[in-house]
Protein backbone atom coordinates (compact mmCIF):
# COMPACT_ATOMS: atom_id res chain seq x y z
CA UNK A 1 0.00 0.00 0.00
CA UNK A 2 0.95 3.35 -1.06
CA UNK A 3 1.37 6.17 1.91
CA UNK A 4 0.75 9.80 0.80
CA UNK A 5 3.01 12.20 2.56
CA UNK A 6 0.07 15.74 2.83
CA UNK A 7 1.68 18.71 5.40
CA UNK A 8 3.33 16.48 8.09
CA UNK A 9 0.50 14.24 7.82
CA UNK A 10 0.76 10.47 6.64
CA UNK A 11 -2.30 8.61 5.00
CA UNK A 12 -2.93 5.65 3.07
CA UNK A 13 -5.30 6.30 0.03
CA UNK A 14 -9.02 4.95 0.43
CA UNK A 15 -10.92 3.49 -2.14
CA UNK A 16 -15.00 2.60 -2.25
CA UNK A 17 -13.70 -1.22 -1.62
CA UNK A 18 -12.04 -0.52 1.80
CA UNK A 19 -15.51 1.13 2.72
CA UNK A 20 -18.19 -1.13 2.18
CA UNK A 21 -20.97 1.29 3.58
CA UNK A 22 -20.49 3.62 0.50
CA UNK A 23 -21.25 0.93 -2.32
CA UNK A 24 -24.91 0.19 -0.79
CA UNK A 25 -25.66 4.04 -0.47
CA UNK A 26 -28.16 5.08 -3.42
CA UNK A 27 -27.36 7.38 -6.27
CA UNK A 28 -28.63 10.26 -4.30
CA UNK A 29 -26.75 9.45 -1.13
CA UNK A 30 -23.52 9.39 -3.18
CA UNK A 31 -24.28 12.26 -4.39
CA UNK A 32 -25.36 13.91 -1.26
CA UNK A 33 -22.06 12.52 0.03
CA UNK A 34 -19.56 14.16 -2.82
CA UNK A 35 -21.25 17.25 -2.03
CA UNK A 36 -20.62 17.05 1.55
CA UNK A 37 -16.67 16.34 1.01
CA UNK A 38 -16.42 19.24 -1.53
CA UNK A 39 -17.55 21.09 0.84
CA UNK A 40 -15.40 20.59 3.43
CA UNK A 41 -12.39 20.61 0.70
CA UNK A 42 -13.85 24.59 -0.25
CA UNK A 43 -14.10 25.37 3.53
CA UNK A 44 -10.26 25.18 3.37
CA UNK A 45 -8.64 26.50 0.10
CA UNK A 46 -5.26 27.07 2.07
CA UNK A 47 -4.82 23.57 2.77
CA UNK A 48 -5.07 22.50 -1.04
CA UNK A 49 -2.09 22.02 -3.29
CA UNK A 50 -0.68 23.76 -5.93
CA UNK A 51 2.52 22.41 -7.66
CA UNK A 52 4.96 24.14 -8.84
CA UNK A 53 3.66 23.77 -12.66
CA UNK A 54 0.28 25.46 -11.84
CA UNK A 55 1.85 28.09 -9.55
CA UNK A 56 3.82 28.58 -12.95
CA UNK A 57 0.78 28.65 -15.50
CA UNK A 58 -0.86 31.04 -13.45
CA UNK A 59 2.29 33.52 -13.14
CA UNK A 60 2.55 33.28 -17.11
CA UNK A 61 -1.54 34.15 -17.11
CA UNK A 62 -1.34 36.96 -14.72
CA UNK A 63 1.41 38.54 -15.92
CA UNK A 64 -0.48 38.35 -19.81
CA UNK A 65 -3.45 39.93 -18.12
CA UNK A 66 -1.48 42.65 -16.85
CA UNK A 67 0.67 43.16 -20.30
CA UNK A 68 -3.40 43.77 -21.82
CA UNK A 69 -5.68 43.90 -19.88
CA UNK A 70 -8.02 44.92 -22.55
CA UNK A 71 -8.58 40.85 -23.41
CA UNK A 72 -9.98 39.90 -20.23
CA UNK A 73 -13.86 39.59 -20.46
CA UNK A 74 -16.29 40.86 -17.73
CA UNK A 75 -18.61 38.15 -16.41
CA UNK A 76 -21.68 39.38 -18.28
CA UNK A 77 -19.70 38.89 -21.53
CA UNK A 78 -18.17 35.97 -20.64
CA UNK A 79 -22.25 34.42 -19.17
CA UNK A 80 -22.95 35.76 -23.37
CA UNK A 81 -20.15 33.90 -24.79
CA UNK A 82 -20.77 30.78 -22.98
CA UNK A 83 -24.57 30.52 -24.27
CA UNK A 84 -23.85 30.82 -27.20
CA UNK A 85 -21.84 27.85 -27.07
CA UNK A 86 -23.94 25.73 -25.24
Amino acid sequence: MAWLVTRACYTAPMSLAEIPQLAKLSTEEKLQLVEDLWDSIAASPQDLPVSEAEQRLLEERWAAHRQNPDTALTLEEFKQQLAQRL
